[in-house]
C-alpha cells in the first residue's frame, strides 16, 4: 500500500490522473478541482486530513452542511459524484480499504426540462445580416451550434484541419477524448464557404500565419467558449427575444427539433456523442412538453375553468333541465 497522502495531496493526484491518463477536459477537471476543494473544506472543519479518515457519517454530514449553505440540489450531485470518482480511485490504489461514498445517495432534484427555442425563434435569433470579420464570425458561431449540435467547447476547440468539405462536416473532440463527426446544413456550410477566405485575410493581415483555430477572436488567437457565449448573450439582446439560452441551449434545441421532425432517437443520440441513450431522451419530453404547451395557450377549451364560468355552466343546466 502506497503511503496515504494528505486530502489535498491526493486530491492533487487524482486531477492529475484524469488529466493525464483519462484524456479529462481542463474545464471538467477545474470543476472537479472546485467540488473536492469544497470537501476538503469542510474536513477541515472536523479535523480530518487524510483519506483514510473519511467516513459515510462524515460524507452524509457534508451533503446536510451544502444543504444548509442553500446549495442547489445540482450543485450537490455535482460534488457527490466527484467525492465517488475520488474515493474509488483511491480505493483501487490501496489508499483506502474501500469506499465509503458507495452508499451515499444523491438528493433529489427538481424535474427541468432542458432550455430551447422555438424553431422561429432560432431563424429570429441567425437572422443577421453582414459579411464582414465579426459578423461572419458569428453567423458561423450561431449557425454551426445549431446545425451540428456540438458543444461550445468543442466548437470554439475545432481547427481548419478538422473541417472535410465534401461531407459538409467537422471532426470534435467530446468528452474523454471521444472524436465524431457532425455536420453542417446547407445554410450552415455556405456561412461557413463565406467566412472561410476572410478569416484568411484577417490572419494574413496580422501576420498569423500559423493559426489553426476554426473560430478566432478580434486578435486572432483563439476564440474561447467564455468569449462565445458573450457573442450570443449580446445577439440574443440585439434579436428582441425576450428570452435567455445558455449557448448549450443551440444543443438542445439541435436533439428537440430533430426528434420533433422524425429522427431516430440513437441517431440523434450518436450526432450528441452520448454514451447513454437515457440522456437523449430527456428531449422527447421536452417535444412533449412544447406541445402541451401550445395546446394549452391555443385550444379554448384547454385552460383549467375559473369560478365563474363553472357556476355559468352548472345555471346553463339547470335552465336546460326546466
Amino acid at each position: 500500500m502506497m503511503a496515504t497522502g494528505t486530502l489535498g495531496d491526493t486530491v492533487v493526484r487524482y486531477l492529475e490522473y484524469q488529466g493525464r491518463v483519462r484524456g479529462m477536459a481542463e474545464t471538467t477537471i477545474r470543476a472537479y478541482r472546485t467540488d473536492l476543494d469544497d470537501f476538503v473544506r469542510f474536513a477541515t472543519t472536523m479535523d480530518v486530513d487524510r483519506p483514510d479518515a473519511i467516513d459515510g457519517r462524515m460524507l452524509r454530514r457534508w451533503v446536510r452542511d451544502m444543504g444548509d449553505r442553500g446549495l442547489a440540489a445540482t450543485s450537490v450531485n455535482r460534488r457527490i459524484s466527484a467525492i465517488r470518482g475520488y474515493l474509488a480511485f483511491l480505493e483501487g490504489e490501496g489508499v483506502i480499504p474501500g469506499n465509503p461514498a458507495t452508499a451515499l445517495r444523491s438528493v433529489r432534484t427538481p424535474k427541468r426540462l432542458p432550455e430551447t427555442l422555438f424553431e422561429n425563434e432560432i431563424e429570429q435569433l441567425l437572422d443577421v445580416e453582414g459579411d464582414d470579420f465579426a459578423t461572419l464570425r458569428l453567423r458561423v458561431l450561431l449557425e454551426g451550434l445549431y446545425s451540428t449540435g456540438a458543444r461550445i467547447s468543442e466548437l470554439c476547440g475545432a481547427n481548419v484541419d478538422d473541417l472535410a468539405p465534401r461531407r459538409r462536416a467537422l471532426l470534435v473532440h467530446g468528452k474523454g477524448s471521444k472524436d465524431r463527426y457532425v455536420f453542417f446544413g446547407a445554410r450552415a456550410f455556405q456561412v461557413l464557404r463565406e467566412y472561410l477566405p476572410v478569416r484568411q485575410a484577417f490572419l494574413v493581415r496580422r501576420g498569423l500565419h500559423d493559426q489553426k483555430a476554426l473560430l478566432l477572436n478580434l486578435r486572432g488567437g483563439r476564440l474561447t467558449s467564455r468569449g462565445a457565449a458573450g457573442l450570443i448573450v449580446h445577439r440574443l439582446q440585439e434579436a428582441g427575444l425576450g428570452k435567455y439560452i445558455s449557448p448549450h441551449g443551440f444543443r438542445h434545441s439541435f436533439a428537440t427539433h430533430l426528434l420533433n421532425h422524425g429522427a431516430d432517437i440513437r441517431v440523434v443520440q450518436e450526432m450528441l456523442g452520448h454514451s447513454s441513450l437515457s440522456t437523449t431522451q430527456v428531449y422527447t419530453s421536452v417535444g412533449m412538453e412544447r406541445l402541451r404547451t401550445i395546446y394549452r395557450d391555443a385550444h379554448p377549451h384547454a385552460r383549467r375553468p375559473t369560478p365563474r364560468t363553472v357556476a355559468a355552466a352548472r345555471t346553463t343546466e339547470r335552465d336546460g333541465d326546466e
